[in-house]
């Protein structure tokens, strides 16, 4: 009985050797499941409508392998960058984005331009959310920054957002006070902005008619000179 059992034992671990062997053999090209890349194996689970999620999946990925280097964070003055805002204005739309900022990574994202939206008085849609980020979001990361949050109030004073635009809507309804440096106290944004660059440009107004004058003083002295010279001439003869 126990020699019966023991070959039964040997039997059974050959049989699995012999399994494992034929497991170990290569398959046929043919029969080999072709090795896709890893952007198509994100698309294939999650669909053609999630091809932009796949594609920041794969980029994750590949940064946290070693196999991409991150994108530099892109540094700015924006002292020197918009120059056309003084700087307590600046100050004070610094003030307001850290405000919003709850998650305090530097950047505003989509559930944070929400709350601040509705603490505005202009609550928007999940897709008018989108569409204002869409905007000026230059890096395509789907959030603000706070250069991209200037961008918003340097366009609103330019004419260059749409009337239904939420993003000039945000520029309006802002606190932010343009009251104090450089436009001699006006309330609202945009009256401020106008009348900052007719201030503009009456002091470049001003710098020409100069020019112009210490032109013609010149020119009055050259005449009175030669003048003179003619009149010497004269008497020398």
């Amino acid at each position: 009985m126990a020699s019966e059992e023991l070959a039964r034992k040997l039997q059974s671990r050959l049989s699995a050797a012999q399994e494992a062997a034929q497991e170990a053999v290569p398959r046929p090209e043919a029969e080999q499941s072709p090795v896709r890349p890893r952007s198509q194996v994100f698309e294939a689970a999650c669909g053609d409508s999630s091809s932009e999620l796949s594609a920041k999946l794969t980029r994750r990925l590949d940064i946290n392998e070693g196999n991409a280097a991150p994108r530099a964070a892109r540094v700015f003055n924006p002292y020197t960058e918009f120059k056309e805002f003084s700087r307590k204005q600046i100050k004070d739309m610094e003030a307001m984005f850290k405000r919003y900022d709850t998650g305090k990574d530097g950047f505003i994202d989509l559930m944070e331009l929400k709350l601040m939206m509705e603490k505005l008085g202009a609550p928007q849609t999940h897709l008018g959310l989108k569409n204002m980020i869409k905007e000026v979001d230059e890096d395509f990361d789907g959030k603000l920054s706070f250069r991209e949050f200037l961008l918003i109030f340097r366009r609103a004073a330019a004419g260059e957002l749409q009337e239904e635009s939420g993003l000039l809507a945000l520029a309006r309804l802002s606190e932010i006070n343009v009251s104090t440096q450089g436009v001699m106290g006006a309330k609202d944004f945009f009256e401020a902005k106008m009348q900052a660059l007719s201030v503009g440009s009456k002091f470049e107004a001003e710098i020409r008619e100069e020019k112009e004058e210490r032109k013609r003083q010149e020119e009055e002295k050259k005449q009175r000179h030669a003048a003179f010279k003619q009149l010497q001439s004269t008497f020398c003869s």
